[in-house]
């Protein structure tokens, strides 16, 4: 086998004799050099590309007195210390891979190599010579005492000795001391080494060390030992320290040289969820331009800020990756699309997540990005583009999940597309997919309120069989689109058995209910089912003022007075308006005995008598025809406790209990009228007045009626008076007994104004109407007047009709001194008397509709 030998001086004293010395020791000065070779095997070549200069494995005395020696090396290793002529020679043919290598490290400047290595093979031959061992320098080289001599150190064993000191002393005034009295200050390369040896759980020691090193002349910041920091620092607890490495590190002049210390402070802050300040870390970087940031860092920024639920600020981290061109992977991908899409960007989103499909090495989009696209787009009315992101779904792979076929039929369901969706549920049945709860109760609701009665029946049935339990809102969809349909027996059926199940009927389901049952009109069942509905904690006084009108409306008097009458005994209430609709309804029945208490119910609580309500009874009297109901018409006007009421039993008395003419009692009755709130409703009781008092032969009083109306203005055009042209007179909107007052105290005005005054117009127009037309036509035809008919006007020159005012006859008409012609008056009078009456009445003639002759 090969040996190595060292040498002092020159080689050729060596060779003359000194060689039997050399061979028993091995030291120069307080070096030892040994050379390793690695055999191969016995037969095997030489493998020297290890063979290096190691530090001593034995240490001398002070005096420089060997203290041990190294063993011997074993017989297949054994150092031959023979040089032979003849081997030197061959060293000139010695491979380049066993050339000599140089040592583990340069000398430092001005120090020089003092001994020579000679590699020698087995016979002894020199094979090469090199320089190698020098004296270890203090302060120059890691060195190690013993005793007062300095031993050089091996890097590694230098870092662990740094490190043992850290963990043994930790921290505090020991530690400073002992780093401070090592032999020979380690380099900034030593500490990074010493530094990554210390254990990660414990960040006191590295801590402690780098605190020391930054007070050395000799340091020198550098991202690799910032960086380690960063990583080995937990933030919870150590949030300043990091913080502090980000100040120094973005401090420095050329803050590029700290991409890994940088990145590694926001990726630290960001992953233990310290949001404010890897966010401030963020932008303090953004602000300060730094364009190293790296796709980790940012991806646990992205994540925090999206777990916090904000996505807007996420944005603009994504933003700045874009602006600082740090590449989007895979995990930037999945967390940025849904981000995108859920905050309504649907736009941006997908053309990320076109972008992730095309990129390299990203792979297609996971299964939750894809449940999410869709989810969004059908839930934004983008039906035709989630069915593409579905379909594409299912191509690439992906089984589709509940939640997207949820998804899915619940869009297209509630974009009206039923057809579509119940397509869509079909496929994903066949597909082996188990409906979810949700999606249950939305498809059998949508089929309830789409009229798919049937179909919803059926896949309700599904539900229970499938072990779901519906909802109080899936029942009451049923219930309530079964009793809109008017099917009872069904409605009903599912309203005991939601009963059963222990759900509790909301307000709208009793609501139809009801409804369905009132417009049936099964009275006994409504108010079963009205009386579990007070019973289960809901006011029922609205829902069965409803049904009320509802019977009301339908025109159905008697159920609606039963209903009444069970709402009484049940302790319910209803409001005046509904008891006035049913007292109006009793009147237009001629159920005279059951509207009266109607009314005194009416009155008594405290609700007011309007004119209108007044004057509405009033008509009912004008066209009763019995005496008893007469009677009982009466008996409703006195409890109505209107003024009116008081009006019209002065008007019919004698001046002696009235004590006043009968043109000051009415003038002083309207005085009282609120024109600007009632004068539609003076106007219609003067009307409906008229009719009264011609029937009853009052001609007299009427005709004051009629003036003093005329006087407070409720028929202001009725009358035009055009100076010599044309004089009119319009009774278009008055009824009949009304239009005749009208009529006759109008000729009267004008003849007054013709004979006294001398006025004759070219004309006189009575503007009647279609309806009146021929009442009045025939009446005046009686007199032989030279009114002439047309379609809605009469009208005579003004010359006829001042020849035709100078008859005795028709003064003698005008002041009511005889009767009309009966036969013809009181023919159309049975026909049209009174206006607000719609059935055809017949009368006989009233005694007296004037004075007699």
């Amino acid at each position: 086998m090969g040996q190595v030998r060292r040498r002092s001086g020159d080689a050729s004293s060596r060779d003359n004799g000194e060689q039997g010395r050399e061979e028993d020791d091995l030291t120069c000065g307080d070096v030892t050099l040994l050379a390793r070779f690695s055999w191969a095997g016995h037969n095997g070549p030489w493998a020297v590309p290890g063979a290096r200069f190691l530090y001593p494995n034995f240490a001398t005395s002070p005096r420089g007195s060997p203290r041990g020696r190294a063993e011997t090396p074993p017989k297949e290793s054994m150092l031959l210390r023979a040089g032979l002529p003849h081997l030197r020679r061959r060293a000139a043919a010695l491979p380049r891979s066993l050339a000599p290598r140089r040592l583990s490290s340069d000398p430092p400047p001005g120090i020089e190599w003092t001994d020579t290595v000679d590699y020698l093979d087995e016979t002894g031959e020199v094979l090469s010579s090199a320089p190698g061992a020098r004296p270890a320098v203090p302060g120059a080289d890691p060195t190690i005492l013993s005793g007062s001599s300095a031993h050089p150190l091996p890097r590694p064993a230098a870092a662990a000795r740094l490190a043992a000191l850290a963990l043994r002393l930790r921290s505090g005034p020991s530690l400073t001391a002992a780093l401070s009295a090592l032999p020979s200050p380690p380099d900034p390369a030593l500490l990074l080494l010493a530094a990554s040896s210390l254990p990660a759980s414990d960040p006191v020691p590295l801590l402690s060390l780098v605190a020391w090193a930054r007070t050395q002349p000799w340091f020198a910041p550098s991202d690799d030992l910032s960086s380690l920091v960063a990583a080995r620092l937990p933030p919870p607890t150590h949030s300043s320290d990091i913080l502090s490495l980000f100040d120094d590190a973005l401090a420095h002049p050329d803050p590029a040289l700290f991409p890994r210390t940088l990145n590694a402070v926001v990726s630290a802050l960001a992953t233990h969820g310290l949001l404010e300040p890897a966010f401030y870390c963020f932008k303090r970087l953004r602000d300060a331009g730094f364009r190293g940031l790296a796709t980790p860092a940012c991806n646990a920024l992205l994540s925090l800020l999206l777990t916090r639920g904000l996505a807007f600020k996420a944005f603009e981290v994504l933003d700045e990756m874009s602006v600082c061109g740090c590449a989007l992977d895979k995990a930037t991908y999945e967390l940025a699309v849904p981000a995108l899409a859920r905050a309504g960007r649907i736009d941006a989103s997908r053309k990320l997540f076109d972008e992730m499909g095309q990129r390299d090495g990203v792979g297609p989009a996971s299964p939750a990005v894809y449940s999410t696209m869709v989810d969004v787009l059908a839930k934004s009315g983008r039906l035709d583009a989630a069915m593409g992101m579905y379909r594409e779904m299912v191509v690439v792979g992906h089984r589709v999940s509940t939640a997207v076929s949820t998804a899915m039929v619940e869009g297209l369901v509630k974009a009206g597309k039923l057809d579509a969706g119940m397509e869509l549920w079909e496929e994903m049945r066949r597909g082996g997919l188990r409906p979810s709860f949700g999606l249950y109760t939305m498809v059998v609701e949508a089929n309830a309120r789409s009229g798919r009665l049937d179909v919803a029946a059926k896949l309700f049935g599904d539900m229970e069989k499938s072990g779901f339990f519906p909802t109080p809102a899936t029942y009451a969809c049923l219930v309530e689109m079964h009793a809109s349909a008017g099917q009872v027996d069904i409605a009903m059926r599912m309203y005991h058995s939601m009963a059963n199940a222990g759900t509790r009927p909301g307000l709208s389901t009793f609501t139809a209910l009801l409804t369905m049952l009132a417009n049936k009109r099964l009275l006994d069942l409504a108010a079963k089912v009205l009386l579990e509905m007070k019973a289960s904690g809901f006011p029922i006084e609205v829902t069965a003022s409803d049904m009320l009108m509802i019977y009301i409306k339908d025109g159905s008097t008697e159920l609606a007075l039963k209903w009444l009458r069970f709402m009484g005994s049940a302790g319910i209430r209803t409001n005046n308006f509904i008891i006035r609709q049913l007292f109006e309804s009793c009147m237009k029945m001629g159920l005279y005995d059951s509207a009266r208490p109607l009314l005194e119910t009416y009155v008594g609580a405290a609700a007011k008598v309007d004119m209108i309500l007044y004057t509405s009874i009033l008509a009912h009297l004008v066209r009763c025809q019995d005496e008893d109901s007469e009677r009982a018409i009466m008996n409703i006007l006195s409890v109505s406790r209107h003024k009116a009421h008081d009006f019209m039993c002065g008007l019919f008395t004698g001046p002696e209990q009235r004590k006043k003419p009968v043109l000051s009692f009415v003038r002083e009755f309207f005085q009282g009228i609120d024109y600007e709130n009632e004068e539609s409703a003076a106007r219609y009781f003067v009307n409906v007045l008229l009719n009264y008092l011609v029937l009853m032969g009052q001609m007299n009083r009427a005709r004051c009626v009629w003036k003093v109306a005329y006087e407070n203005k409720l028929f202001p055009k009725a009358i035009v008076f055009d100076q010599h042209i044309a004089w009119s007179l319009d009774i278009r909107n008055l009824s009949v007994g009304a239009a005749l007052i009208a009529t006759v105290h109008t000729l009267h005005r004008f003849r007054k104004r013709m004979l006294y005054y001398g006025v004759v117009p070219r004309r006189i127009k009575l503007v009647t109407g279609p309806t009146l037309k021929m009442v009045v036509a025939q009446v005046l035809a009686s007199l032989e007047s030279p009114f002439e008919v047309s379609k809605v006007v009469l009208r005579a020159p003004g010359d006829s009709v001042l020849e035709w005012f100078k008859k005795p006859i028709v003064q003698q008409f005008l002041l009511n001194e005889i009767p009309s012609k009966s036969d013809v008056l009181m023919h159309k009078l049975n026909v049209m008397f009174p206006s607000s009456a719609p059935e055809v009445r017949s009368l006989s003639l009233p005694r007296s509709l004037g004075m007699p002759r």
